[in-house]
């Protein structure tokens, strides 16, 4: 952000950005101040990452504005929880914009270049974890993490978990998602001396209760090491992680 402030600034003393638009550009600070959006637009200075907007239950409408205002400030933008129907919606009127439709992100097409040193390695214990692990694994990359991901690898065959324990030293922070009984996690920490973020998801039959089931077998994980989030909160794992990320860099 501080960069971005100069580069205005500069611009303007070099006559490529008028006195309007620079003061558009300031109005912003420290957050866009309207009747019913107020955008934080320094959470970057102050946090190391900008906001990010929680899409669920929020109108094209809304949307739209939000989208202005980060293009108007020149901000990368991460909007979370969306559905088709709305992207292509917003597509017509914002052609830049790219859906990612397993991890139900909307993001600008440019990818923002990895800034923190460490890796982020992405677990996911199934196929019906997926939509959760991909939230996770696009929101670590686009909040500026070299990031990779192994799907799949449950304990209902061990093996598959194992052939992972060469690398699993290798990385900053690991978030492990799983629904079920939510195993993952404390086998893998009992694998690794790497941090763990258990992210428990809804999928599982009746008893599962929609993750209440993974989400308290994670809390009462005896393996070390491991942070619980909430079920199926696959951007708070990966923000999480980046802050971690953030102060090893």
């Amino acid at each position: 952000m501080k960069q971005l402030i100069r580069r205005k600034i500069k611009a303007f003393k070099a006559g490529e950005l008028s006195e309007r638009e620079l003061l558009l550009f300031l109005q912003n600070f420290p957050f866009s101040d309207e009747q019913h959006l107020k955008l934080d637009f320094h959470r970057k200075l102050r946090r190391g990452i900008p906001e990010v907007i929680f899409g669920q239950g929020k109108s094209v409408e809304q949307l739209r504005h939000i989208i202005r205002k980060f293009i108007e400030v020149g901000e990368d933008m991460l909007i979370t929880r969306i559905d088709a129907e709305r992207f292509h919606e917003l597509k017509s009127d914002f052609p830049d914009l790219r859906f990612h439709a397993a991890a139900r992100i909307i993001t600008t097409e440019r990818q923002p270049k990895a800034a923190n040193k460490g890796k982020i390695l992405i677990l996911s214990a199934g196929a019906s974890d997926e939509k959760v692990a991909e939230e996770a694994y696009v929101s670590s990359l686009y909040l500026g993490n070299r990031t990779e991901k192994e799907y799949d690898v449950g304990v209902a065959c061990l093996a598959r978990v194992l052939s992972l324990k060469q690398k699993l030293n290798g990385y900053t922070v690991i978030i492990a998602v799983a629904g079920m009984e939510g195993a993952l996690p404390s086998v893998v920490a009992g694998l690794t001396s790497t941090p763990i973020i258990a992210v428990p998801t809804s999928v599982g039959y009746g008893s599962n209760f929609g993750g209440l089931s993974a989400l308290l077998s994670m809390l009462n994980s005896c393996a070390g090491g491991i942070s619980v989030v909430n079920i199926d909160n696959g951007f708070g794992a990966a923000y999480q992680a980046t802050l971690i990320n953030q102060k090893l860099s």
